[in-house]
């Protein structure tokens, strides 16, 4: 019922609609205090970093606030209580909206952007769900492993030339190759290159596209992003074009190059109720969702982690003791050995906790309904659900929340947790399809390479996030020593 009732209320909605419409008490909800008449809540904001812009605004005006920018007018929702009334799939669902919806002209109705009432999600979902089961997983894992190797061996050289390495850069090299590799049995030579390959260069211009059409007048910024529209067209053509080729190749190998990959699933298997395949121009769209949200996300979350454990030598010390107890003499781990590492992938966890890269996650009201006992919302309203804010309430996570501590992930600690406090990869039927797959690739790297350096940061280096719908360490440099590790005993199986 609350599916027929999303796909009616979706065919008859489009585009944004500001919060004055669809919710009846919007005085209740509080505002910036120097709200300016036609312009909105513009004054002291920033177009190149809106997210943080609103974590500021949020920590002053409580867990749910507003903000308006011209005629839009957004609600921002925080508070852990309110974000678990979001999470209730019985009253809520994904709402497309904001630098999502901006995406649509590249990714149309890939699982990332399509809306509630479009069957190509329901249909890619089913088909491609069991590309990241246990046994799929442990499929990639040598390839995984293969792309490491040329990490380490880059950064092996230019810490033997004294060299500082460019971490957001380097994880995006690795990243953007684990997925093609993986996903597609595609190599785009990243380390191979001196500079991001130009799929990285035309993904991130998109995607900074997108974030900045949210913050442009509706009437005048069509005019005055003329230019910018004009490089997005061309991004969008060389990202497009880069996938046909890929998609090309493998059709042209007349089976010989089948590898049980995800695009082996888009392109040979059938829904197995229905007997449904995707069509050529969703199987375009669902591979370009994944280059894109494949890898930029999970390289953002292995260089938060990293400039925490560089900036933490006590949680470096004691992830590097568990990853030499657990592989022992083993220079690789087996698959199983990667869910061994349990306090490391506490350390990721607290990362992206902290700084999750994919900040936010919108909800719209299924039928009409109220949020917290007092605000009513009207059938479609929709919110913002700012992770980094969720992800720091006092309420849920105690009065040092800003502290990183990835002892808060201890089983204990997790159980004693409200439900629906921690969301890195968004909530309910849409949550990340690839959670499992970016969530055994960061451990995994993130084991091979404390296992091999120590870092050293810069003492003066502050961390400054850039944005661009994901959220990434700006201009982060570490210095690498090699370490020999403890030789001690494999650990007994768990």
């Amino acid at each position: 019922m609350a599916q027929a009732q999303a796909s009616e209320r979706g065919a008859r909605r489009k585009g944004f609609r500001s919060a004055r419409l669809d919710w009846p008490e919007l005085h209740r909800i509080p505002h910036p205090p120097r709200r300016v008449p036609l312009l909105g809540d513009v004054i002291g904001s920033s177009v190149q970093s809106p997210v943080q812009d609103s974590m500021r605004i949020g920590r002053e005006l409580g867990p749910i606030f507003r903000r308006k920018a011209f005629n839009r007018e957004i609600v921002f929702v925080w508070g852990a209580d309110l974000a678990a009334e979001l999470a209730d799939e019985s009253r809520f669902a994904k709402h497309v909206g904001l630098g999502v919806a901006n995406l649509r002209p590249l990714a149309g109705d890939g699982l990332f952007t399509a809306y509630n009432h479009e069957p190509n999600w329901q249909l890619a979902h089913d088909i491609l769900a069991p590309g990241f089961s246990r046994a799929a997983m442990e499929g990639y894992h040598p390839l995984m492993l293969d792309v490491a190797r040329q990490l380490t061996a880059h950064w092996d050289e230019r810490s033997g030339a004294g060299d500082a390495v460019d971490v957001p850069g380097d994880m995006t090299k690795l990243t953007l190759e684990t997925i093609a590799r993986t996903g597609f049995g595609h190599d785009f030579g990243s380390f191979e290159r001196s500079r991001p390959h130009p799929f990285v260069d035309a993904m991130v211009g998109a995607l900074s596209y997108a974030q900045r059409r949210n913050a442009a007048p509706p009437l005048v910024g069509p005019l005055l992003q003329r230019g910018a529209a004009k490089r997005n067209v061309a991004d969008r053509e060389y990202l497009n074009s880069t996938v046909d080729q890929v998609v090309e190749a493998r059709r042209g190998s007349d089976g010989s190059g089948a590898r049980g990959d995800l695009l082996d699933r888009m392109l040979e298997t059938a829904h197995p109720e229905t007997g449904e395949r995707l069509s050529p121009d969703n199987i375009r769209r669902q591979v370009i969702t994944f280059l894109v949200a494949g890898h930029e996300t999970t390289s953002g979350a292995l260089s938060f982690a990293l400039h925490y454990l560089s900036r933490n030598p006590d949680v470096l010390a004691r992830a590097q003791a568990e990853v030499d107890e657990v592989w022992g003499g083993s220079e690789e781990p087996a698959y199983e050995q990667v869910a061994r590492l349990r306090y490391l992938r506490r350390v990721l966890d607290e990362s992206l906790r902290l700084w999750p890269t994919a900040p936010a996650f919108s909800r719209e009201a299924l039928q009409d309904t109220t949020l917290g006992g007092v605000h009513p919302l009207r059938q479609g309203a929709w919110a913002l659900v700012l992770i980094m804010l969720l992800h720091r309430d006092p309420a849920a996570w105690g009065e040092h929340a800003e502290v990183f501590d990835p002892d808060r992930f201890e089983p204990k600690a997790v159980r004693a947790r409200p439900a629906h406090v921690f969301k890195p990869f968004g909530t309910g039927a849409r949550a990340c399809i690839g959670r499992q797959f970016a969530l055994h690739e960061a451990t995994l790297v993130l084991g091979l390479l404390i296992r091999r350096y120590d870092f050293t940061s810069d003492p003066d280096y502050r961390l400054r996030v850039d944005e661009r719908l994901t959220l990434m360490p700006r201009a982060l440099r570490l210095h690498l020593t090699r370490r020999t590790p403890a030789q001690a005993p494999a650990a007994a199986p768990a």
